[in-house]
C-alpha cells in the first residue's frame, strides 16, 4: 500500500515511492529507492521535504499513516471548498475565435525566446524593444480568452521545452495577475519577468540543461546558478524594471525557506515572486520530458495545493486554481452519463460546472455528434450531467484540440 508519512516518521528500511516534492527543485534524487542509511534521511530533510509517500509492500510500514487514496480524496475536497463560489476570469471571445491568433503568438514567442537565449550565449544584451511587443500580444490574447493560448502552450516537445516553458510562464503570469485584479502596468512587467525568468539557463551547458535523466548533485549545483546568472544578465538591460529582476532572481524561493538562491522565507519573498514560483512549477510538472511524464493539469494543481502547506503561499495557490480552473480548458473529462468531453469554458462562479463539448461514449466506445453541455444548467436545458474525473487523452486516442 502507498501511504503518506511525516518526515519525522521516516526510518531506515522504508521504501520511498514518491519524495512528494517539486522534482524540478531537487532533480538529483532517485525517484524510488529503499532507505539504507541516515545520510539519505538527512538529504531528504535538507531538501526541505516535509512528507513522503512510502510503499509498505517493499519496506517498513507506519500503521497510523493515511493511504494515498485517502490523502487525494481529502485534498480534492479541500480544493473544491477553497474555490467554491469564486469568480472565474471573464472571456470576450470563444476558444475557437481566439485559437488562430493564439497559435501565431505561440510560434512567434517561441522564436523570440530562442533568439534571446542565443544572443545571451553570444554575450549580447537582451533587447527589450524586441520582447515588449510580444508581451502586449500575449496580454491581448489572454484578455480575450486565456484558455486558447494556455492550452496550446501545454503542448511541448523535448527540443523546444526550454523556450516554450518561458513563454508559458510569461502567459500564466499575465493570466494570474489579471485574475487577482492587478493593474495593467504590473501585469505587463510580470509577464516580462515570466518570459525572461530562465534567461540564466542560457549559460548552462547543453549537456546539463538537456540531460536525458536525473542530474548529479554537481550538475544540479550548476542549474541552481541560473536565477543569479539571469538576474546579472538582465541587470545590464536598460529599462528592465525591478519586477522582472525580482521574478528572475527569486522564482525558486519557497515560503518555508527551502528554496534558492537565498533561502528566503515567508513575507521576505515578494507576492509576484511567490506567484512566479507557483506558475513555474505548474508548467514544469505538466510537461512531458524525456525522463519525466507530465502530470494532468488537475493532478498538478492537487500536488501544488498539497505542497502549499510548506512551499507555496496557500492563498495564492487558491487564487491560481481559480485562474486556470480545477479542470482547465482543454482537459478531457468523463461525465456521469459515460460521455467523454473536453472543457471549453469555465463557469463564471462555479469551477465544477464548466462548459463541455462531448464527443465520445465510453460505454459504446464510439464517437458521438459533438454537443456542448453547460454543466451549470439543469437537465433539459443543456446540462444535467456531472464530471466524474479527468481522463488521459492517449488512453482513448482522442486529441482534445480537434473538438475545440
Amino acid at each position: 500500500m502507498i501511504k503518506c508519512i511525516d518526515i519525522a516518521d521516516v526510518k531506515i528500511g522504508m521504501y520511498v515511492h514518491d519524495l512528494n516534492c517539486d522534482w524540478t527543485s531537487h532533480p538529483f534524487f532517485r525517484k524510488r529507492f529503499l532507505i539504507k542509511g541516515d545520510d539519505e534521511i538527512a538529504k531528504i530533510v535538507e531538501a526541505g521535504i516535509h512528507e513522503i509517500y512510502i510503499d509498505t509492500e517493499k519496506g517498513l510500514d507506519v500503521s497510523h499513516a493515511r493511504s494515498v487514496d485517502e490523502v487525494n480524496a481529502s485534498l480534492q475536497q479541500q480544493m473544491i471548498e477553497a474555490v467554491t463560489g469564486k469568480p472565474a476570469p471573464i472571456i470576450t471571445l470563444s476558444f475557437a475565435e481566439e485559437l488562430g491568433r493564439a497559435n501565431r503568438i505561440k510560434s512567434q514567442a517561441h522564436a523570440l525566446v530562442k533568439t534571446v537565449m542565443q544572443d545571451v550565449r553570444l554575450g549580447r544584451a537582451v533587447e527589450l524593444e524586441q520582447v515588449e511587443p510580444m508581451i502586449e500580444s500575449i496580454t491581448e490574447s489572454v484578455l480575450s480568452n486565456s484558455g486558447a493560448l494556455l492550452t496550446l502552450l501545454r503542448i511541448k516537445n523535448k527540443d523546444d521545452y526550454t523556450f516554450l516553458h518561458s513563454v508559458s510562464v510569461g502567459t500564466l503570469m499575465i493570466a494570474f495577475c489579471r485574475s487577482v485584479g492587478m493593474d495593467m502596468e504590473t501585469i505587463h512587467l510580470a509577464g516580462l519577468g515570466g518570459i525572461l525568468h530562465d534567461t540564466g539557463k542560457a549559460l548552462v551547458p547543453d549537456e546539463v540543461l538537456n540531460k536525458p535523466g536525473r542530474l548529479t548533485e554537481e550538475e544540479f549545483d550548476i542549474i541552481k546558478r541560473h536565477p543569479r546568472d539571469g538576474f546579472d544578465i538582465l541587470s545590464r538591460t536598460e529599462g528592465i524594471g525591478e519586477i522582472p529582476l525580482d521574478i528572475t532572481l527569486h522564482h525558486h524561493e519557497r515560503v518555508d525557506g527551502s528554496g534558492y538562491p537565498h533561502k528566503l522565507n515567508g513575507d521576505t519573498i515578494s507576492t509576484l515572486a511567490k506567484m512566479a514560483a507557483i506558475v513555474d512549477v505548474y508548467d514544469a510538472i505538466t510537461a512531458d520530458r524525456c525522463y519525466h511524464k507530465g502530470m494532468a493539469p488537475t493532478d498538478a494543481l492537487r500536488k501544488i495545493f498539497e505542497w502549499s502547506k510548506y512551499h507555496f503561499d496557500p492563498k495564492l495557490v487558491q487564487a491560481f486554481m481559480r485562474c486556470v480552473g480545477i479542470y482547465p480548458v482543454g482537459t478531457l473529462v468523463l461525465l456521469e452519463s459515460g460521455k467523454l468531453g473536453v472543457v471549453i469554458e469555465q463557469h463564471a462562479s462555479n469551477l465544477l460546472t464548466p462548459k463541455i463539448k462531448v464527443m465520445y461514449s465510453s460505454k459504446s466506445n464510439t464517437y458521438l455528434q459533438p454537443e456542448i453541455i453547460d454543466l451549470s444548467r439543469p437537465l433539459g436545458f443543456g446540462g444535467g450531467d456531472k464530471i466524474v474525473r479527468h481522463e488521459a487523452p492517449e488512453k482513448w486516442g482522442i486529441n482534445p484540440l480537434r473538438f475545440m
